[in-house]
């Protein structure tokens, strides 16, 4: 068994089962965005984390152990997305990308936004003329040093 099997568990169980995302956050105490990464094989759990999600998928103990192990981050499977919606994030870091650089660097300096000292909210917009997605995005700023 690997991670990979170990997601397909989960999402099979969350199918079979019905559940939400937000309500596994829940009983794990973390954000939905984070959580669902993590059952998605791209963060670590540690071991209550890990054993609240086997008793909430009925995962047996080596999927439970393989929750706690650092996984391989990075979850695509071609270096351009043929998913329709994972293509548009693409899409919009083909289009605005070198936008969020450059008032990145005006505002900050020479850095980067980090992927690990992140949070992430996502959430439903109403809106009269069709729902909108709206996701805030916020990375602690690590400016490049010298030496």
């Amino acid at each position: 068994m690997n991670r990979n099997d170990v997601t397909e568990m989960i999402i099979g169980a969350k199918i079979t089962k019905g559940i939400k995302w937000a309500d596994v956050a829940t009983k794990i105490g973390l954000s939905k965005e984070w959580v669902t990464a993590g059952c998605l094989g791209q963060m670590t759990f540690d071991a209550t984390q890990a054993a609240i999600l086997g008793d909430i998928f009925d995962l047996p103990k080596d999927a439970v152990a393989l929750l706690q192990v650092v996984p391989y981050k990075g979850s695509l499977p071609t270096s351009v997305p043929t998913d329709p919606l994972i293509y548009r994030f693409y899409e919009l870091i083909s289009v605005y990308g070198t936008t969020f650089k450059e008032l990145i660097h005006e505002e900050f300096g020479d850095g980067i936004m980090s992927a690990i000292d992140f949070k992430m909210d996502m959430q439903r917009e109403a809106n009269p003329m069709g729902d909108r997605v709206s996701i805030t995005m916020s990375g602690k700023f690590l400016p490049y040093k010298t030496y």
